[in-house]
């Protein structure tokens, strides 16, 4: 890439595909820092069930956007968009690449290519939604969007409580459809970006997210939920794991069916980030193991 331009490297992905590994390898070699992109992985209490980088890993490499908030803490892509374009205007003084890494396509496209302009969520309003979806569920918050806006209700991940929500507070709040507020129009990026993604047989990826699932366990992954579940209620836990935890925790599921469910939705998940990067031309996909053909790739692009 002959530009005199900072480079940004976009490292996705779906879960358990090695990413967090391959970032820090490619950031020492690079001798730069890592931004997350996994909204998972925003909040310090649950390091374990969103398979954050852990302290060792941590203290190899700086990275930024792990552990920086509380579960009860509001934050949105909007406000992801701006600290981390804030963040690299900063570290551009100090580097000529930094590297992204995660698995949250939302995030990563806001950092890329920019987000709509929407206006921020009222308190108000987002307690009588959250009071909606605490006592009937998410069939209310569907059935709602459906009414409201039903062209993005077609498009919309409908068994995501914040995409609804969201969606549903801006239509409230501006008299408009959610869905005629997306431009979709990228807005312009000082830098240059190089976008690679990871991809592993199915059954590889399977069996890697059953592994890790047992490992994460290991690490104390019921204590954690066991420390959040007073907070359940909170968007930041209703994700894969902790909603199987608590059930379990209540008495509504057994160890073993926990356990299953649990594997089951990571697996479901992972296709669904593999659906959304998939739709991106600009990502060149590469097999984890192989080290050298990606660093061959970057050496080249640079």
């Amino acid at each position: 890439m002959a530009s005199d331009k900072k480079t940004l490297i976009v490292l996705v992905g779906p879960t358990a595909s090695g990413k967090t590994d391959l970032a820090l390898e490619l950031a020492q070699i690079l001798n730069t820092e890592i931004i997350s992109a996994d909204s998972r992985q925003f909040y310090k209490e649950i390091p374990i069930g969103t398979a954050a980088p852990t302290k060792e890993q941590l203290e190899l490499v700086p990275h930024h956007f792990v552990g920086n908030l509380s579960i009860k803490d509001n934050y949105n892509v909007s406000q992801f968009e701006r600290d981390v374009l804030q963040l690299i205007e900063e570290k551009w003084k100090i580097y000529d690449q930094m590297i992204m890494v995660g698995g949250s396509g939302l995030y990563v496209n806001a950092v890329c290519h920019g987000i709509d302009e929407l206006p921020d969520p009222d308190k108000a309003l987002r307690k009588e939604l959250n009071l909606l979806y605490q006592a009937h569920g998410i069939e209310a918050l569907r059935e709602k969007l459906k009414t409201l806006d039903p062209e993005y209700y077609k498009v919309v991940d409908v068994n995501n409580p914040k995409r609804l929500l969201r969606a549903i507070e801006v239509c409230l709040q501006t008299g408009k459809t959610y869905s005629s507020l997306r431009t979709n129009k990228a807005k312009p990026r000082s830098f240059n970006i190089i976008k690679m993604g990871l991809e592993l047989d199915r059954k590889l990826l399977n069996e890697r997210i059953h592994m890790r699932t047992d490992e994460m366990m290991k690490r104390g992954w019921l204590k954690e939920a066991e420390s959040v579940h007073p907070n359940k209620n909170q968007n930041a836990l209703n994700t894969v794991g902790y909603k199987e935890l608590f059930a379990y925790l209540e008495g509504h599921m057994t160890w073993e069916e926990a356990i299953t469910k649990i594997k089951t939705n990571t697996r479901r998940f992972a296709k669904r980030q593999m659906t959304w990067f998939k739709k991106d031309p600009e990502i060149v996909w590469f097999n984890p193991k192989n080290k050298e053909q990606i660093i061959r790739y970057l050496n080249d692009n640079l």
